[in-house]
């Protein structure tokens, strides 16, 4: 069996060097863990001379050669013990957990832990619940030699691809627990505009129910009890809107199965054209031009850009670096493809605000930051300052959607059941006119 050296702290900061025998080195660093040890360096040794003894067989009795497969067993349990706790596959997560694990995770790295045993503190924490399991394979993972970024990929989709494009940039600038801080910020950011959201449509939701119920007793009960009065008079007829209110409701009422089925196929076509590589360059270009959402799509997008671009120019990466590690924290293909335009252009040589204006997409107000900051040396001061003023701007495109959906609704509705009365008044003063004749 290998034997592996080993220098490690224990946990009252002791220095401790020693040899332990493991079948391979994750198998080392697991004996390590449960001794209580955090490794510093682990290599494995040059003399397997060790082994050599234990399978000489005849120069002892056999009475020595059955301990050593009794601590093998005990060993394997406990070396796998965790894992046979934590569930096979992709863990699943809500967005609260997300926030937890990523305000919870940079507290500790900004703290001065390193990302181990930051997120071995985390597999204590009774009260984080899910996330232990999360943490647990993230940390075998780690420990194994992978990257942060790829863990979070292979272990829960829940993080998404953004998630793990901000971290790849963070283990890469050296700012791992900021940008985990800012996409904390981020991920609250959006909850609590998903509650707003939630909380602004409780209201206008009712009144959408209450006025469909309204139109169906209108027009299941009400409109076919008028036409029979309005039809059983001397002389009475329809009036026009009454008779296309009556063809439009006999209409439903006869093919209602193949509306239904239409409307969601229709759904699903959009969804499966939308979904589709080819087309997802034509959507996302439509979302940064269609009306109230464009603004929140290029807000959110420069917010996101800015503050990442200014945490890894901050922390000493080059601008071409950085530009890329943007780039594919970038998930609109149209912006992205603006993103390699820059990084063409940087490349070439041409300053970042140059590059900027030859694209044409950036608004003036950010090149012109950009450009002071180039000129002062503070470029990331100058981008942070960016940043924090489109996300002002950001906050004002929702907070004027939010607050344009209930008059919308109110307005729809208004409209809806007051032309239905509207008609049917009509229709009832016409018929009494009829009868006084």
């Amino acid at each position: 069996m290998p034997v592996f050296a080993y220098k490690a702290l224990s946990s009252s900061g002791a220095v401790q060097t020693g040899e332990v025998d493991a079948t391979d080195r994750p198998e080392a660093l697991r004996v390590l863990d449960r001794r209580g040890l955090q490794p510093v360096s682990l290599k494995e040794s040059s003399s397997a001379t060790a082994a050599k003894p234990r399978k000489a067989k005849s120069e002892k009795s056999p009475a020595p050669a059955k301990p050593a497969p009794a601590p093998k067993k005990p060993a394997k349990a406990a070396d796998r013990e965790v894992e046979d706790k934590t569930p096979d596959g992709p863990l699943k997560l809500k967005r609260p957990e997300v926030i937890m694990f990523t305000e919870e995770l940079s507290d500790m790295l900004a703290a001065g832990l390193q990302l181990e045993p930051a997120l071995k503190s985390m597999e204590g924490r009774q009260e984080l619940g899910g996330l232990k399991d999360v943490a647990v394979r993230i940390r075998q993972l780690v420990r194994d030699g992978m990257n942060f970024s790829t863990a979070l990929k292979r272990v829960s989709p829940s993080f998404g691809p953004l998630y793990c494009s901000l971290a790849a940039a963070g283990e890469a600038s050296g700012a791992l627990d900021t940008i985990l801080k800012r996409q904390a910020h981020y991920l609250k950011t959006l909850a609590d505009l998903q509650s707003r959201l939630i909380l602004a449509m409780i209201y206008p939701a009712f009144l959408v129910v209450a006025g469909l119920g309204v139109s169906i007793v209108f027009v299941t009960t009400l409109i076919p009890q008028l036409t029979t009065l309005i039809e059983s008079t001397p002389g009475g007829s329809l009036p026009g809107p009454i008779k296309l209110m009556v063809a439009a409701t006999d209409f439903i009422k006869a093919y209602w199965y193949v509306i239904l089925i239409l409307v969601v196929a229709a759904a699903l076509f959009f969804k499966a054209w939308k979904d589709n590589p080819e087309n997802r360059l034509t959507w996302d270009k439509f979302k940064l031009t269609a009306p109230l959402m464009g603004p929140v799509v290029s807000s959110r997008f420069y917010v996101q850009f800015l503050e990442t671009m200014a945490n890894l120019a901050g922390n000493g990466l080059p601008l071409l670096r950085a530009l890329e590690l943007s780039r594919d924290a970038t998930q609109n293909l149209a912006l992205r493809g603006e993103l390699n335009t820059v990084i063409d252009q940087v490349g070439d040589g041409r300053a970042f605000s140059k590059a900027l204006i030859r694209t044409g997409a950036f608004p003036a107000l950010l090149i012109d930051m950009v450009s002071v900051g180039e000129q002062t040396g503070k470029l990331d001061v100058a981008l942070r300052r960016a940043a924090e003023r489109y996300d002002k701007e950001l906050d004002k495109s929702l907070s004027r959607i939010m607050a344009l959906i209930m008059p919308t609704i109110l307005i729809i509705m208004a409209s809806l059941i007051g032309t239905m009365a509207y008609l049917m008044i009509t229709a009832i003063f016409q018929t009494i006119k009829n009868l006084g004749a």
